[in-house]
């Protein structure tokens, strides 16, 4: 039995992605302590239902201040010093940058899990990103594993000599419970199509192309709707709104359950400029949807080209109206075969079991 220290910068991180790693680490008679910043006590108790008892560790989520994260180092560095792990797993850049340093420090076998690079880090040559990128370098060096979800996060590391390709391991994302996502009958053939897009609706998920798709779309087909569900940035309140009012959209805010929305959708639209790996494709194909997405590394692995979806070219609203376009056009019958696809498509690729399974392995528990 090892002892096996997580840290993690939130509660959902845990909950929504790595529940089922957790559950199979304690199954296997580890003891498992999560650190994660303070939350709701029935949050606390959900992770610890899971099999493991939570250590709650203060620290500020967003930004990016060397000055002011020095202490959540020398928490991390205490937190160590008591618990006395094994091994030590992290997830997301503060704890895969202070946690590394704070196992460096005290030689304590460390594995990070780098789940996507970011907005600020994908925006070329900016100030943040120099000091993100010397930050990953000199904290994860000593890294017995860095889990990559794509191959071109991880090329991009490798390439700028941040990391060495021996330390790196690409999986196949955080993985879909094809059980929670199960497969479920394809929407019945009503003369309308149904787009569904799922996530945040800012710039750097393709919005601005999509309404542009939209409404080019609209002006063509009136047998298609498109529903949004998630949250907005501040500024496309107003785009929404006007989207709303000449009825090209329907918004329906955030939903903590997804997956009424994706069974009467009959295809789900992506049009990311990056992603680690889109956990909404994933989910979407498992529950047996078709999927419209662009053609980068975290989204255009969950797509075989004409037979689960189709891929567009990043941000090129002309090309993503031509995708839903050519979706428009299949058969009923043919986009029904797409989505009976996708679920076999997943089940094969991306199939949690074989994640968790595969981390353990490359752990060495």
């Amino acid at each position: 039995m090892s002892k096996i220290l997580i840290l993690a910068n939130h509660y959902n991180t845990l909950r929504i992605f790595r529940r089922e790693l957790i559950k199979k680490l304690a199954e296997l008679g580890n003891e498992v302590i999560i650190s994660m910043p303070p939350d709701e006590q029935k949050e606390i108790d959900t992770i610890e239902s899971y099999g493991s008892k939570v250590i709650l560790t203060d620290m500020e989520r967003r930004g990016m201040n060397p000055v002011k994260d020095i202490s959540l180092l020398k928490r991390y560095k205490k937190l160590i010093k008591e618990v006395n792990p094994d091994k030590v797993i992290t997830y997301t850049i503060k704890p895969n940058i202070y946690g590394s340093l704070a196992c460096k420090s005290l030689k304590i076998p460390h594995y990070c899990n780098v789940t996507g690079l970011g907005s600020t880090y994908m925006a070329d040559g900016g100030l943040m990103r120099k000091l993100v990128s010397i930050m990953y370098k000199f904290s994860m060096n000593k890294a017995e594993k860095i889990f990559f979800e794509n191959v071109g996060n991880r090329d991009t590391l490798v390439n700028e000599k941040i990391v060495r390709k021996e330390q790196t391991v690409v999986m196949a994302g955080a993985g879909v419970n094809v059980d929670e996502f199960a497969f479920c009958d394809y929407p019945q053939d009503d003369g309308m199509i149904h787009f569904l897009n799922v996530g945040r609706i800012m710039k750097e998920k393709g919005m601005d192309e999509l309404f542009y798709a939209i409404k080019k779309i609209k002006s063509e087909y009136t047998n298609t709707t498109f529903d949004f569900i998630g949250w907005y940035e501040d500024n496309y309140k107003d785009t929404v709104e006007q989207l709303q009012n000449e009825n090209l959209i329907s918004f329906h805010g955030f939903q903590s359950d997804v997956t009424p929305f994706i069974k009467k959708a009959h295809c789900i639209v992506h049009p990311s400029y990056h992603e680690g790996m889109s956990n909404t494709l994933l989910e979407s194909c498992s529950m047996g949807r078709p999927i419209i997405t662009s053609n980068i590394h975290g989204c255009l692995e969950a797509v075989e080209e004409g037979k689960n979806g189709f891929l567009c070219n990043v941000k090129d609203g002309e090309d993503l109206y031509l995708k839903l376009k050519q979706f428009i056009k299949l058969s009923y019958e043919e986009k029904k075969k797409m989505g009976k696809y996708a679920r076999e498509f997943v089940c094969k690729n991306f199939n949690k079991v074989d994640v968790v399974n595969k981390t353990i392995e490359e752990i060495g528990l």
